[in-house]
């Protein structure tokens, strides 16, 4: 990969992107709305900041070559947490964002288009026809992204370019401020308040913001056309494990309040090819886990941290 073009760029997963992509030697061509945030880019080598709304008929992109290697597509507002989770109006709008940026592609004429989804859509279509789901909020997310991701699809293959789909588990690091899990429990955990969990035996993921940069990188590069990547681990824990583990790095033997909460449905990852992306690029999630968790937790405490949400998974 020679050139790449990255939207949401300032978002939680569009800034690792790009300074993944940075690191690597790639010309990177990063899209965002907030001119001020671009600003973080302009001593990364290779990365030119282009501020623009995405679907904005007035927005240049003179500067872009038109053969392009790999159009990413990160951005998504709200992100992952929080209101937007259930704010139809907003992922509807995110779903037409994205079409657009795949007319973008096209007109760029990039080969391929990476589109950085969620593993929550699997629960969508696990159960869509099943007359006994019930919906959780989260499913309004998901529906967006799931959307998203069939518009961009359609338009990919009519258009004759690459496309694959990013499957990202829950998604932690320096750099996201939203009310995720993760950040609530090291949060509290930090300052002496007991978090209060679900019960916790169902299986679950967390995957540490590099990581899920350098798998996007392995997909831009290497991913088979038109397949879907799960960007977590290939062995799964419980959600317990996971949680225990986060206590233990940061608050040895605080209490865990399990089942104060009742359990959410839990996802069939027997629908997931887990060793997909590891069989067709080589690459694997292997951040330390108690050492990444210690510097988001540390990140976390900071007074002036600026919420950054754009693009989460």
């Amino acid at each position: 990969m020679k050139t790449a073009i990255v939207t949401g760029a300032t978002g939680f997963i569009g800034m690792a992107l790009t300074r993944e992509l940075s690191r690597a030697g790639v010309r990177v061509y990063a899209i965002d709305i907030n001119a001020e945030k671009l600003g973080v880019f302009s001593e990364l080598p290779g990365v030119e900041a282009i501020c623009a709304r995405i679907g904005d008929d007035g927005a240049s992109y003179e500067q872009i070559p038109n053969d392009s290697d790999v159009f990413y597509h990160c951005a998504f507002a709200g992100g992952f947490g929080g209101e937007a989770l259930k704010n139809y109006d907003l992922q509807l709008k995110n779903a037409t964002l994205a079409g657009d940026a795949a007319e973008l592609a096209l007109k760029l004429g990039a080969r391929k288009f990476v589109f950085a989804s969620t593993v929550n859509t699997v629960e969508l279509r696990s159960f869509i026809g099943n007359e006994d789901f019930k919906p959780r909020y989260t499913c309004i997310y998901s529906a967006g992204k799931l959307a998203a991701e069939l518009i961009c699809k359609t338009l990919a293959y009519n258009g004759g370019m690459e496309f694959c789909t990013a499957l990202v588990a829950m998604p932690y690091g320096e750099g996201n401020g939203a009310r995720t899990l993760p950040n609530i429990v090291m949060e509290q955990l930090m300052t002496g308040v007991k978090p209060r969990l679900i019960e916790g035996g169902n299986l679950y993921d967390l995957v540490y913001i590099d990581d899920v940069a350098g798998a996007l990188r392995a997909i831009g590069e290497k991913g088979h056309n038109f397949r879907d990547y799960y960007v977590g681990h290939r062995r799964l824990e419980t959600f317990r494990v996971w949680m225990t583990r986060i206590r233990d790095a940061l608050a040895p033997g605080a209490e865990l309040g399990f089942g104060e909460y009742p359990d959410a449905p839990a996802l069939d990852y027997g629908r997931i090819d887990l060793d997909a992306l590891y069989r067709d690029t080589g690459f694997e999630c292997r951040a330390d886990f108690e050492e990444s968790i210690k510097k988001t937790a540390q990140w976390l405490m900071e007074p002036e941290k600026a919420e950054n949400t754009n693009g989460g998974g």
